[in-house]
């Protein structure tokens, strides 16, 4: 294992040329990973911080990761994939964003702040797949950091995964372009984006734009990937009324079978004297979604807590189909993605009862 000690020790010891970079002339690159569309010149980075340009190419890292675990997919979340399978996440260090009560901030943050001390191992694509086989992982999720920024690092991984019938994922702000969507679009399935907020004054503090990721969600729809959104509402910043009410009414316009989680913010990083979500607000946020015509909301981080909102019913009957306490699955009643009692039609990904274990779904199932 080796220390990421500093950005120019990563980045010298774990860099590719980048393929999502356009030439602007005089040995200037524009980075199109992600909204920020960064121009840089020679021997500066974009403000990630970890694409840079070297002798007039546009420069990223490759061939490492700084988290690796086996998640239930619940977790990402994902509710309408493959419930109860297993995922495999990964990540490298980086993100175009700094959100002050970041929860992945030891890595999103590692080349930004020094209080963040992360390592990595090297790892080749192969290695990953190996070890998602050997743990009988159904998916693979680039996430802890954000994806966009490292889309061809994970490309590289999601490519022969998709050849070998692995499902892949993003775990991402949402903060794209259209030529990351195109670029990225054959290998993923899977998409969530964190809608922080509704107010464009917030998210500046967050480091981007609220039109920018608003456009981002938009795009993953209209690809055809399967999106979810999440809100983590954090209390005195973006749990109004008003900005609820936003949210809600955005996706529902969008379509109203995208699912919305609403989940519940802890201290964390530098907001840990802000006081954790509660069970009453979620349980507003959630009626705001209903009354916005939104058909699948869910509560969420505080299992047990939120009465039936971590379950998914029929949106024709009623009936439940699938029920969850965190991430384990109680039980599951759908029949080829339809409704075991109407046969009503249900938005997702989803596979047989058969499949589903308490210990994760076969890959081979």
């Amino acid at each position: 294992m080796k220390a990421a000690t500093s950005m120019q020790e990563l980045l010298t010891s774990y860099a590719a040329a980048m393929e999502l970079s356009v030439d602007e002339g005089r040995d200037r690159v524009r980075c199109v990973a992600c909204g920020h569309r960064c121009l840089i010149p020679p021997g500066r980075s974009g403000i990630c911080k970890v694409r840079f340009n070297r002798d007039g190419r546009l420069y990223g890292p490759r061939g490492y990761v700084s988290g690796l675990q086996l998640d239930p997919i619940e977790k990402k979340p994902f509710f309408h994939a493959y419930p109860g399978s297993r995922a495999l996440s990964f990540g490298m260090l980086g993100c175009d964003f700094h959100c002050g009560y970041c929860q992945n901030w030891v890595t999103s943050q590692a080349l930004r702040d020094p209080a963040a001390e992360s390592s990595i191992v090297a790892l080749e694509p192969g290695d990953i797949l190996l070890h998602a086989r050997r743990n009988d992982a159904l998916v693979l999720t680039s996430t802890y950091n954000e994806p966009l920024i490292t889309s061809e690092w994970a490309m590289e991984v999601f490519r022969p995964g998709k050849a070998e019938g692995f499902i892949t994922s993003y775990v991402s702000n949402g903060n794209s372009t259209p030529e990351v969507i195109e670029y990225i679009k054959p290998w993923v399935d899977l998409y969530k984006i964190d809608l922080k907020g509704f107010d464009d004054k917030r998210y500046r503090k967050l480091g981007g734009t609220l039109q920018n990721v608003l456009d981002g969600i938009d795009r993953v729809h209209r690809a055809g990937l399967w999106l979810e959104l999440v809100t983590l509402i954090v209390p005195g910043f973006n749990d109004g009324d008003e900005e609820l009410r936003g949210i809600a009414g955005f996706i529902a316009e969008l379509s109203p079978d995208i699912p919305w989680h609403i989940t519940a913010f802890h201290p964390d990083y530098n907001m840990r004297d802000t006081a954790a979500t509660s069970r009453s607000l979620l349980l507003r946020a959630h009626q705001f979604g209903r009354t916005a015509g939104l058909r699948f909301v869910y509560a969420g981080n505080l299992p047990g807590r939120v009465g039936n909102l971590e379950n998914t019913y029929c949106p024709g009957c009623g009936a439940l189909l699938v029920e969850r306490t965190g991430y384990r699955i109680r039980r599951y009643e759908l029949q080829e993605g339809r409704c075991s009692r109407c046969e009503a039609p249900v938005p997702g990904l989803w596979h047989t009862p058969q499949t589903i274990s308490h210990t994760g779904l076969q890959r081979s199932a």
